[in-house]
C-alpha cells in the first residue's frame, strides 16, 4: 500500500462519517464540544498526494490545534502503532528544562480579555480573523500586544509585548529563565503536532497570524537572529521544514545556517528580489487579499529542498561559460613558458608534482615558470620551506635582469648595466602585485583557501597557481607520522583544485635506492614516502640532472631531461631537455 493509500484509509478508519471532496476527507469533527451557541464544526483532512501536507487535518471552528496522524491518534487515545509511518525505533525525545511551579496561563487569559475591537482591526488590516487571534490566545494589557509563548508542557512562562505598528517598542514579560534565545519559538508545541509532516518557521508572531489563517502549521521565532539557537534535534521528527524569513540579506544567511544543519528536510523560500528589503508575508497578506492563499501555494510549489550542491541551472552555466573561454585557446591550462612542457601537459592544470634528486634544479626550474606566469598577470602563491624569501626574490631578479646576483650587490655597476638593473626593479615590483611567497611554518589547509580567496579578490583573476617547495616540508600535525600527514595535504589540494579553481606546481623529494643512489630510469615509484602521489597527481615528473649535482666540476653546462612519469591527460615519455643558465639561475629549453 502506497502512503496517500495508507494515510487515506486511516481516517477513514476512524472518521466514519467522513465523505471524500476531490483531494479531502470532511466528516464532523469528533473534537468539538458543541453548546447552545456553537454548533460542531467540521474536520478537514488533506489528502493530495504530491502535497507536503498529506494527512494533515484541522477544525474549521479551531476547537483543537491541527496536524497530522501521529497528532490525531493522541487526541483519539489511538494505538500509536496504527498511525500512517509509525517507527518502532522511534525514541522519545525530551529536552532538558526544568518547568517551575509558577506560570503565566491566568495572566494570558486576563489580557485575552481585554482585546478590543480596535486591536482584532489591526490584526484585519492584513487579513487575519478573530479567531485567529484567538486560537493563539493573544492578548492585550492595555497597551501592549502580549504574545504568549506556550511550551512543550502546555503553560505559558513568558511573553513577547510588543507595541502595535511599532514592533521595536518591545519587552519580554514573566519568567527570566524562558527570556534566552532557545526559547523564543512561538507555538513551539506544533513541532509535536508535525511529526512525519511539514511545518513553517518563519520571522515575527504576525507572519505566523497570516499562514495560520490560511490553515498551515507553523511556529515563530522574534528574529532571524534566533534561528540560531534552534537545535535541529528538535525537529528531527518533522519531514519537511519551511524557512520564510523577511526579504532581507541577513535573513536569508541565517535560514542557510539553519537549513546547513537541518540538512535536505529544509527548504527556504524565496523572495522576487525586486521587492523592497523587509517585505514580510504580512505585506504580502495586505497587497494579495483574497489571493493570498493562491500566491503562498505557488511560493512552496517553487521551493527547493535546501542542497549542499549547486543547482542544475548553475552548473550548466558555470560549464558553457568554461567552453567559451576555452574556445581557441591552445592550451587548456597555464603556460610555463616553455614549449615543449606546454604541448606535453597543454600547460599547468591540477595538481603537477616534481621529484628530482637534492640540487638538481627543482627549485630554481619552478621560479622561473611561476614568476614568468607572475609577470603574465597570472596570481601565484609561493609555499616556500626550502629557499627563503630573500633567495627567491634575488635569483628572479637575477635572471631578469641577466646580472649575476653578486653585480647586483655591486654599487660600481656600468652605467649600462646599473640603468638595467633599476628597470627590472620595476618590473620586479609590479609582478609581486602577483606572485606572493609565504614561508609560514604553521600553515594549514584553511589559511591556504583564504589567501587564494584573498589574492584572487585582489587581482581580480579567476585562475591561481600555488607552488609548494616542498611537498616533504609542509607542516604536519604529527612529526613521526610524516607519509600520513603528506597523504592528508594531498588530500586537501584534490579539494582545493577542485573547488577553487587552482593548478599546483609542487616538488617532492626521491628515493634512494639500497645503495644509496638515485634510479637511473624514473618511474612513478621514485618518489619519496607517499603512495598517494599516484592517484592525487594530474601529472608527475622527474627533473634528472645528466650531470652529478654533487660534484660542482662534474660539468662545464648542466642539462636536465624532464620526464613525465604518470598523467591522467597525457602520454609518460620524455617531456624536453633543459640546460642551466648559470649564473642567472634560470632554464632554457633545448
Amino acid at each position: 500500500m502506497n502512503r496517500p493509500e495508507e494515510v487515506e484509509r486511516f481516517y477513514l478508519k476512524h472518521l466514519p462519517a467522513a465523505k471524500k471532496e476531490k483531494s479531502f476527507l470532511k466528516a464532523p469533527c469528533p473534537f468539538c464540544r458543541p453548546d447552545d451557541a456553537k454548533e460542531g464544526g467540521t474536520l478537514v483532512v488533506y489528502l493530495e498526494p504530491e502535497s507536503f501536507f498529506l494527512g494533515y487535518f484541522r477544525c474549521l471552528n479551531r476547537c483543537k490545534p491541527g496536524g497530522f496522524p501521529f497528532h490525531f491518534s493522541k487526541l483519539m487515545g489511538l494505538d500509536p502503532r496504527d498511525s500512517p509511518g509509525y517507527d518502532p525505533d522511534r525514541e522519545v525525545r525530551a529536552r532538558d528544562v526544568v518547568y517551575p511551579g509558577r506560570n503565566l496561563n491566568s495572566e494570558i487569559k486576563k489580557f485575552g480579555t481585554l482585546m478590543g475591537e480596535t486591536e482584532y482591526a489591526y490584526f484585519g488590516d492584513f487579513g487575519v480573523s478573530k479567531a485567529t487571534v484567538e486560537e493563539m490566545k493573544i492578548g492585550y494589557n492595555g497597551r501592549y500586544l502580549v504574545y504568549p509563548y506556550f511550551m512543550e508542557d502546555g503553560n505559558c512562562y513568558a511573553a513577547r509585548c510588543v507595541m502595535p505598528e511599532r514592533e521595536e517598542d518591545q519587552f519580554w514579560h514573566g519568567d527570566e529563565a524562558f527570556f534566552a534565545p532557545e526559547q523564543r519559538v512561538f507555538n513551539v508545541q506544533e513541532i509535536e503536532r508535525c511529526e512525519n509532516g511539514a511545518l513553517f518557521i518563519v520571522e515575527g508572531e504576525n507572519n505566523l497570524l497570516t499562514l495560520k489563517e490560511l490553515g498551515y502549521p507553523a511556529l515563530a521565532v522574534p528574529g532571524f537572529a534566533n534561528l540560531e539557537a534552534i537545535d535541529p534535534d528538535r525537529l528531527a521528527y518533522v519531514s519537511h521544514v519551511f524557512l520564510l524569513m523577511n526579504h532581507t540579506p541577513e535573513a536569508r544567511m541565517a535560514a542557510r545556517a539553519l537549513a546547513t544543519r537541518l540538512g535536505y528536510k529544509a527548504r527556504i523560500f524565496k523572495w522576487s528580489p525586486n521587492l523592497k528589503r523587509g517585505y514580510t508575508l504580512c505585506h504580502m497578506a495586505r497587497e494579495k487579499g483574497k489571493h493570498f492563499r493562491t500566491a503562498v501555494s505557488a511560493m512552496i510549489r517553487e521551493s527547493e529542498s535546501f542542497s549542499p550542491f549547486s543547482s542544475p541551472d548553475k552548473e550548466q552555466m558555470r560549464f558553457v561559460q568554461q567552453l567559451e573561454r576555452e574556445k581557441g585557446r591552445r592550451l587548456l591550462g597555464l603556460s610555463t613558458g616553455f614549449q615543449k612542457m606546454d604541448q606535453a601537459l597543454s600547460g599547468i592544470v591540477g595538481i603537477n608534482i616534481l621529484g628530482g634528486q637534492p640540487k638538481a634544479g627543482k627549485s630554481c626550474f619552478f621560479m622561473q615558470i611561476s614568476t614568468e606566469m607572475a609577470r603574465n598577470k597570472v596570481p601565484v602563491i609561493y609555499y616556500d620551506f626550502e629557499n627563503g624569501r630573500q633567495k627567491i626574490y634575488a635569483r628572479t631578479l637575477s635572471r631578469l635582469s641577466r646580472l649575476g646576483e653578486e653585480d647586483v650587490r655591486r654599487h660600481d655597476l656600468p652605467e649600462g648595466d646599473a640603468q638595467r638593473l633599476q628597470e627590472t626593479l620595476h618590473e620586479f615590483k609590479e609582478m609581486l602585485q602577483y606572485f606572493r611567497v609565504v614561508t609560514d611554518r604553521k600553515l594549514s589547509p584553511d589559511a591556504v583557501r583564504r589567501q587564494i580567496d584573498f589574492i584572487k579578490h585582489e587581482t581580480r583573476q579567476d585562475k591561481t597557481l600555488v607552488v609548494v617547495d616542498s611537498l616533504h616540508k609542509l607542516p604536519f600535525k604529527n612529526l613521526s607520522e610524516r607519509r600520513t600527514g603528506i597523504d592528508e595535504w594531498l588530500r586537501h589540494m584534490e579539494a582545493i583544485r577542485d573547488e577553487q579553481d587552482v593548478a599546483f606546481l609542487v616538488i617532492s623529494e626521491l628515493s634512494r635506492s639500497t645503495d644509496g643512489r638515485y634510479e637511473e630510469k624514473p618511474d612513478l615509484g621514485s618518489f619519496k614516502e607517499s603512495g598517494d602521489i599516484e592517484y592525487s597527481a594530474d601529472n608527475a615528473m622527474i627533473l634528472a640532472p645528466s650531470w652529478d649535482p654533487l660534484d660542482p666540476f662534474s660539468a662545464g653546462e648542466r642539462k636536465s631531461i624532464l620526464w613525465l612519469v604518470a598523467s591522467r591527460e597525457s602520454s609518460p615519455g620524455r617531456i624536453g631537455e633543459y640546460v642551466l643558465d648559470y649564473p642567472y639561475w634560470g632554464f632554457k629549453e633545448l
